[in-house]
């Protein structure tokens, strides 16, 4: 019962910071019609949610197991809460900017707290793949019901006015239950740390900072990270816009911008369940190759059509054109990229060091989420959504060639590792 219920707290926390992380393209909507903000002013709310991201978790990770994972959660939690409260009371741009720096130091504590604690409930590897699954599974729903969530509060009358901030209320509601299941639970993380021996981390920060940098400084890992980067960089560089791009380029109402983008979230999810059945046929190189050709054309495809579109307000879905359907798709495309280009690096490490492999992630992802949204947005204010879009042709086309650098090097490390161990 102890672990059904720390469970359950840990699916209810994903999914608050599921939908908070996610609504930066509908807040970024919001913000240029209520408070008035300039599109490159808006285009800095993916900074302050994903640098602090970045930082925190790179310095907490090697030490919050110390602190207690669980009043990292705690802490977590309760900055949000409050950030969520000040919305509706403050009613500024200010204070939007403040609930996603709180969101990203936030979500770091979160994070690797809900990592470790997947570790400390699992005692096989099957199940420990298992509960990681179905956690982000839950992010991803999250993510999905975040879109409808906010488009319930946007009045399609006065989309400039400040009913889309009664929805905070909701989300400080739903992180304070999340609190008191964790207040609640009775669970010994020392205990079940000083079980596990053989996983244990660096004993000092330092031992990990100084893990990482070598790790980054090898061919393998080098490459990856800016795979990671560049990927992300898309997905939120498409992302975030695309609620704006449906309502300044495609015409749509405001509420029916936020939903058209659930398309996209809901792609994201179906893809990402149906990767682990797909990669056993393929291989993992075979797939992300597969995937960015696929994004390429769609984009090549669509945009097209997107540009045709324009002068008209829609407000029903029967009359909503074809690429407000299509464009979303993307998400479908890239959805298996990121599980499978971590999961062929992490499997490919020595187990001692995936912590640190793990760290890089989550940096490298945030600073490619506020590249990504910066340059569209910029690129959206000079030349137009559509053109912003295409500009992401040349990170898709990078990638490319990193895959199938990254596959060489991939082999090259697990033949010398093969050379080695005959040898000795």
């Amino acid at each position: 019962m102890t672990h059904a219920r720390l469970k359950l707290a840990l699916f209810l926390t994903y999914a608050v910071f599921a939908i908070l992380l996610n609504s930066v393209g509908t807040v970024i909507l919001q913000s240029i019609a209520h408070f008035g903000v300039d599109k490159v002013a808006a285009s800095t709310l993916e900074a302050f949610k994903d640098l602090p991201i970045a930082v925190v978790s790179f310095l907490v990770a090697s030490f919050l197991p110390c602190i207690g994972l669980r009043r990292g959660m705690i802490a977590g939690l309760a900055l949000v809460s409050v950030a969520c409260l000040a919305m509706p009371m403050l009613d500024s741009f200010a204070a939007t900017r403040l609930l996603f720096l709180a969101t990203g130091v936030s979500f770091a504590l979160v994070k690797v707290a809900i990592y470790s604690f997947v570790g400390l409930l699992t005692d096989t590897p099957h199940a420990h793949a298992a509960l990681l699954n179905a956690i982000e599974g839950v992010f991803m729903l999250g993510v999905l019901a975040g879109y409808w969530l906010f488009a319930l509060f946007i009045d399609p009358a006065d989309p400039a006015g400040a009913g889309w901030l009664r929805v905070y209320w909701w989300l400080a509601g739903i992180a304070g239950a999340a609190i008191l299941l964790l207040l609640t639970v009775r669970f010994d993380e020392r205990a079940a740390f000083a079980a596990d021996d053989a996983d244990a981390r660096p004993a000092t920060p330092s031992g990990e900072f100084v893990a990482m940098l070598r790790l980054v400084a090898t061919p393998l890992i080098l490459v990856f990270v800016a795979s990671a980067f560049l990927y992300v960089l898309v997905e939120q560089g498409v992302g975030t816009w695309l609620p704006t791009i449906n309502r300044e380029v495609l015409g749509l109402s405001a509420p029916m911008s936020v939903q058209a983008a659930s398309i996209f979230a809901a792609g994201l999810a179906a893809g990402r369940l149906g990767a682990g059945v797909v990669v056993r046929r393929t291989g993992w190189q075979a797939l992300l190759i597969g995937c960015l050709v696929a994004m390429a054309m769609l984009l090549v495809l669509v945009l097209p059509l997107a540009e045709a579109e324009g002068g008209r307000t829609v407000t029903s879905w029967a009359d909503a054109p074809p690429v407000a359907y299509l464009l979303p798709l993307i998400g479908l495309c890239m959805a298996p990229i990121y599980p499978t280009l971590n999961s062929a690096i992490l499997s490919a490490m020595p187990k001692r060091t995936q912590a640190s492999v793990v760290g890089l992630i989550v940096v490298f992802s945030a600073l490619g989420g506020t590249t990504g949204s910066f340059i569209v947005g910029r690129a959206f204010a000079a030349v137009g959504g559509i053109q912003a879009i295409y500009a992401m042709l040349v990170p898709i086309a990078a990638l490319l060639v990193l895959v199938g650098l990254l596959g060489r090097l991939r082999t090259r490390d697990q033949d010398t590792d093969s050379r080695s161990s005959h040898a000795v």
